[in-house]
């Protein structure tokens, strides 16, 4: 029997080989693609290995829905094809060929949907040739000999669940991607080029905008963060013996947001005398651990390698993949943070005793530090954890980083927890109490081995209960509430796995689609990388929010609605039918939703765009003040940040640039003085919804200044009683030009495409020129421009025009560079000013223009 064996990957397909065969096959070259034979007798088979590359086939719309060949809301409707590109014709080929040899054909892909999917797509390609052929499917989590000889002798069927699940997914992010990607772009570069400078595609993606919506949404509570001041009482004591050496002890209440109420208390501790004592009230010895890491998964590996090795997760996860294929680790991506009850640590183990850092530690846990992992609460019954399955020593770079994580974690997880002693002591002092904690580490245990963890020992004197003393220091202090920070990736990838924004083998990939589509910006703090939304990406989400969806686009509601009916479909609770119409009907409506209020995301958008919002401003504004008389609160960070009130009626001076570097200004200045505010004891957390109504205010300051500015315009007077009004209902001003050479009406603010000659009747409001009015300018002038901005040419209507247009003029194109655009003018009719001058998509003016246009005529200013 001939079983043909097609692996996801060419490298999968020679470790399979070399594993299966114990190195003797017969190897045979079809273009990119090795060919493998060899003879199996444990099955008694012949073998012929081949492989793809990832999927062999892609999906399209099957029929003419170009770009500019149907209404972007057709696109939900049209029909979805998959085909074989032409790319890929070669592998098809190999596949076709090498099937009509076989008996069987079984699957080797990678072990999750995605696999599976592209499993259906080799069975599909194979069955084209060989209808009834017999299909198996082989599983494995690693490219091992004993995983892989289980694989050959034990297989199981295809998943046809999962791959339908796949199939459902990648038509639906095909449909509601290009519909509303086209819709965007169309209308964001068409009318306002500066948005879409130097990008082709304005793109939106089911998972990439709730992507971006976090980004967005963290950069608006840190711009509309306002400190707030604090008090507490610190209160220490020196070692006589070591100066430096200082027990702090902290106060129970924590601190209090009334300086007055505080003020009251510390007057209190510090007693008539301002010699405060101290009484010991108890001192508590338990012991304490460190938990050891659990089981890496997907997701934490992606975290990990953005916080502790500097490597962005789309990097981390290539990596991991290529060791995987490599045959050094587990297939990277799981969602399972639990080890199997049978799985064999110690064999995984020995193989790490070789390594020069850690090869030790190794050997100590053979010699019986060994502790099985911790289980944790997911196991998504494919893969192990991620684990190094063999040991290599010549690695690299940012390879070896990934390496020695995966590999020190897994020694970590076989470990024991640290263990220490944990020391409490309870003090009163006036009334108020206290407590100081010290730490003693007994056994670091897998601290040894994994330095991304810290624990460290703080010894404390001994305080016997009842034992008093004098505190060397005893102070009221002032500290504010901490300025949230700008997401990281880690930060980002953990919102994303939380929301259910795509998968664990996606999420890196859907975090660095928003930074290339330059709706994110990177930036760099010391050694931290923090994630800055562009203005066009605070436009776009911002703009959509401004709609009101029932649920947003912007939010995780949808996506995270969409990938739990995919698990149905996998659970066999859905069919792939039912999810793509359910599906389609809701984008459908959001759709029709969306592009009748699209004027609210180009207003967003264009204002900040034209107005250099770039979203690098300065921090918040200080914190409102306390109750009661006394100085006033400290002013924002960053440039237009306002001042915190003082503590009491007064009100605080505006905030003063800051120090950070983002010195770009604000879209509306700086800051205005804080308010005396009473204030409340509580925790120094940020308010969530203070937090969301500051973001809300600003998006209708920012709408509400854009229409300010082209309804108004300083030293423009009213129109009077039976002036010309232009279609902004402004007093219309008049205008001339060399080319048009008669006076004209114009918008006073050149806002409008309001137009009329001055010698022609006019009306209060909105005026057009109708289709053949004659036009009396003395011609001879110079040549009109096209709308490719070069001297068009005019000819005389042939004999084949309609008959009232025989030997009439015109203008049109002159296409001396070979693509002429569709530029056309009637000789004796005004030109078009609405054509003539620059271009839409480049010009700056008339992004401004068509600015004003959508806000004038879209009936939501």
């Amino acid at each position: 029997m001939r079983i043909l064996a097609v692996a996801e990957k060419p490298s999968i397909a020679k470790s399979i080989t070399e594993i299966l065969s114990g190195g003797q096959f017969e190897a045979s070259n079809a273009g990119r693609i090795r060919n493998y034979e060899f003879d199996y007798p444990q099955t008694r088979a012949q073998f012929i290995v081949t492989a793809v590359a990832g999927h062999v086939k892609e999906h399209d719309f099957d029929g003419d829905f170009g770009w500019k060949s149907c209404e972007p809301f057709a696109l939900f409707d049209a029909r979805v094809k998959s085909y074989v590109p032409d790319k890929n014709r070669q592998l098809e080929n190999n596949l076709k060929h090498l099937a009509r040899r076989a008996d069987r054909l079984m699957i080797w892909t990678d072990c999750d949907r995605e696999g599976e999917h592209i499993g259906m797509e080799i069975v599909d390609i194979v069955r084209t040739v060989k209808r009834n052929i017999p299909v198996d499917r082989a599983r494995f989590s690693a490219i091992i000999p004993q995983q892989i000889h289980n694989a050959a002798q034990h297989p199981v069927p295809l998943n046809q669940a999962q791959a339908d699940a796949v199939e459902a997914r990648t038509i639906l992010d095909l449909k509601i991607g290009a519909a509303f990607t086209r819709m965007q772009t169309l209308n964001l570069q068409a009318r306002f080029g500066q948005i879409a400078e130097g990008q082709k595609v304005i793109s939106y993606g089911p998972c990439q905008f709730p992507t971006l919506g976090f980004v967005v949404a963290q950069y608006n509570r840190v711009k509309a963060f306002i400190p707030e001041p604090f008090w507490y009482i610190h209160l220490a004591l020196s070692n006589p013996e070591d100066p430096q050496a200082e027990t702090a002890f902290t106060w129970k209440r924590g601190h209090l947001f009334d300086y007055d109420t505080a003020l009251v208390l510390y007057e209190q501790v510090l007693g008539d005398d301002q010699r405060p004592e101290a009484t010991v009230l108890s001192s508590t010895m338990k012991p304490t651990k460190k938990w050891k890491p659990l089981p890496l998964t997907t997701v934490e590996l992606q975290k990990a390698a953005s916080r502790l090795l500097r490597i962005a997760p789309k990097k981390a996860l290539d990596i991991a993949e290529r060791l995987y294929q490599q045959g050094f680790l587990s297939y990277p991506r799981t969602e399972t943070d639990q080890f199997d009850p049978e799985f064999d640590f110690m064999t995984l183990i020995q193989k790490q005793k070789a390594d020069g850092g850690y090869g030790a530690f190794a050997a100590m846990l053979e010699q019986g530090g060994f502790q099985r992992p911790r289980n944790g609460r997911n196991n998504d019954k494919a893969h192990p954890p991620i684990h190094p399955t063999a040991h290599v020593a010549n690695l690299g770079g940012d390879d070896k980083k990934v390496y020695d994580y995966i590999a020190r974690r897994f020694l970590a997880c076989c470990s024991q927890d640290a263990q220490g002693k944990q020391t409490t002591v309870e003090v009163e002092c006036g009334g108020e109490e206290f407590e100081a904690t010290g730490l003693i580490v007994l056994a670091r245990n897998y601290l040894d081995v994994y330095p991304f963890d810290k624990w460290n020992g703080n010894h404390l004197p001994d305080f016997p209960p009842g034992a008093k003393f004098l505190p060397s220091t005893c102070e009221l202090k002032e500290g504010s509430t901490t300025k949230p920070h700008l997401l990281t990736e880690a930060d980002l990838v953990t919102l994303m796995d939380k929301n259910g924004i795509g998968t664990d083998a996606t999420i890196a990939q859907h975090i660095a689609t928003i930074v290339d589509r330059q709706y994110v910006e990177e930036r760099v703090d010391g050694l931290t990388k923090y994630l800055i939304p562009s203005s066009l990406g605070v436009g776009l989400v911002e703009g959509y929010d401004e709609i009101g969806f029932e649920k947003s686009l912007s939010k995780p509601y949808l996506r995270r609605d969409t990938e739990r009916s995919l698990v149905q479909i996998c659970d066999g609770a859905k069919t792939k039918n039912e999810l793509l119409t359910e599906a389609t009907d809701q984008y459908k409506e959001m759709f029709m939703l969306a592009r009748g209020e699209f004027g609210r995301v180009m207003a967003v958008s264009a204002f900040l765009v034209q107005h250099n919002m770039n979203p690098r401003g300065g921090g918040g504004g200080g914190g409102g003040g306390a109750r009661g008389a006394g100085r006033g609160g400290g002013g924002g960070g960053g440039r237009g940040g306002g001042g915190g009130g003082g503590r009491g009626g007064g009100n605080g001076r505006r905030g003063g640039r800051g120090d950070d570097n983002d010195d770009d200004g604000g879209a509306f200045g700086g800051g205005g003085g804080g308010g005396g505010g009473s204030a409340a004891a509580g925790g120094a957390t940020t308010n969530t919804a203070a937090a969301k109504s500051a973001a809300a205010a600003r998006r209708a300051a920012t709408i509400a200044q854009a229409q300010q500015s082209m309804a108004s315009s300083v030293g423009t007077p009213k129109p009077r009683p039976g002036d010309v009004l232009c279609t902004c209902g402004v007093g219309a001003a008049v205008g001339n030009s060399d080319q048009l050479q008669a006076p004209f009406w114009k918008c006073a603010q050149s806002i409008c495409n309001y137009f009329c000659w001055v010698s022609s009747p006019s009306s209060i409001g909105p005026s057009s020129i109708p289709a053949k009015r004659p036009y009396d300018a003395v011609h001879g002038g110079p040549p009109r421009k096209c709308r490719c901005m070069k001297d068009a040419t005019q000819r005389t209507s042939g004999a084949n025009a309609k008959p009232e247009n025989v030997g009439r003029k015109f203008w049109k194109c002159a296409g001396n560079e070979g693509s002429p655009c569709d530029f056309f003018e009637w000789d004796d009719q005004p030109p078009n000013v609405d054509q003539a001058g620059p271009s839409n998509a480049n010009s700056g003016e008339c992004f401004n223009v068509r600015f004003v246009v959508m806000f004038c005529y879209g009936g939501r200013s």
